[in-house]
């Protein structure tokens, strides 16, 4: 199996003084990021992060970011990484993933989580903030029911859904990608239970060290449950930033093309069959930076170029 090597637009205000890429950059981003050969393109789901310092980092909204991209790109995938279950009523989550793969013609990944109340976003936008994983169980029964049996009836503590059919239809009837996120066990039983690529993400140390234990906690529950680990892949995300040299910063991937492209590798070894890189700076030098990282990284583990001209 080829590991798959996925990139995250920066639909964020980047730096100490906040700087915005706006659409066109990030289009141009976008199509870049497909010429270069990365299998997906990932716009992440947040809203607002709070600073103590007041000096707040906004967002643009990821769903309709991921649709702008669709429309923009021929053959790289195209997922929200993750979107939020805590933001959106989940029948209208299931139509939204729905209608991302009719305008990306069968090349959207829905990449979902229980969302979090941190670092004071919920609050800001009036949203809930107990509760948050049993709001997400709810969720999931209404979300998995549409996506995979076109029809969902529930009646939950948190959310429902009344003989509602899911209707219109992309090109992919129950089939499009689910990836589950979360880095702690409650996250991981969803995956196991209902996904096809579950999701974790660098906390502290960028490499495998940090994450692998996480594939053996994911393989427990996958025995738990009778699940074939095998049929689950499993993603890692990490930030990665090419142009600053090796241990600049612990949770940040960074170093020589050869050193950048080693652990990668590490991950890969670890287990996990794909990884998800948010880049730094969030520009077009910054992207730029890992072409070579990802060229090196596919003659070297003897992959496919994923399309790449």
């Amino acid at each position: 199996m080829a590991f798959e090597i996925g990139v995250v637009l920066p639909i964020f205000q980047y730096g100490p003084d906040r700087i915005t890429a706006h659409w066109k950059d990030l289009r141009e981003m976008a199509t870049r990021a497909e010429q270069l050969g990365f299998d997906t393109i990932w716009t992440p789901d947040e809203l607002l992060w709070r600073s103590a310092d007041g000096r707040d980092r906004g967002f643009w909204d990821g769903i309709s970011m991921a649709g702008a991209v669709a429309s923009v790109t021929t053959r790289a995938k195209v997922g929200t990484w993750v979107m939020s279950a805590l933001h959106r009523n989940p029948a209208i989550i299931a139509k939204t993933a729905e209608t991302l793969d009719e305008i990306s013609g069968g090349r959207f990944v829905f990449g979902l989580g229980a969302g979090h109340e941190w670092p004071g976003q919920a609050r800001a936008f009036g949203l809930p903030e107990d509760h948050i994983f049993a709001r997400f169980e709810d969720a999931l029964q209404i979300i998995m029911s549409l996506l995979r049996g076109g029809h969902a009836d529930f009646e939950g503590t948190w959310h429902a859904a009344r003989n509602l059919p899911q209707q219109p239809v992309g090109p992919r009837p129950n089939g499009i990608p689910i990836l589950i996120g979360g880095n702690g066990p409650k996250g991981q039983r969803q995956a196991v239970r209902h996904a096809d690529i579950y999701s974790c993400y660098v906390d502290e140390r960028a490499h495998a060290d940090e994450v692998a234990p996480r594939i053996a906690s994911l393989e427990a529950i996958c025995a738990e449950v009778g699940r074939d680990p095998a049929t689950l892949a499993r993603s890692v995300g990490t930030s990665v930033n090419a142009l600053e040299p090796a241990g600049y910063r612990a949770d940040v991937v960074s170093g020589s093309t050869q050193e950048v492209a080693d652990t990668l590798h590490s991950f890969r070894e670890a287990g996990f069959t794909q990884v998800e890189l948010q880049f730094e700076p969030g520009t077009m030098a910054g992207l730029e930076a890992l072409a070579p990282v990802l060229e090196l990284a596919r003659a070297d583990w003897g992959d496919p170029a994923s399309g790449k001209p």
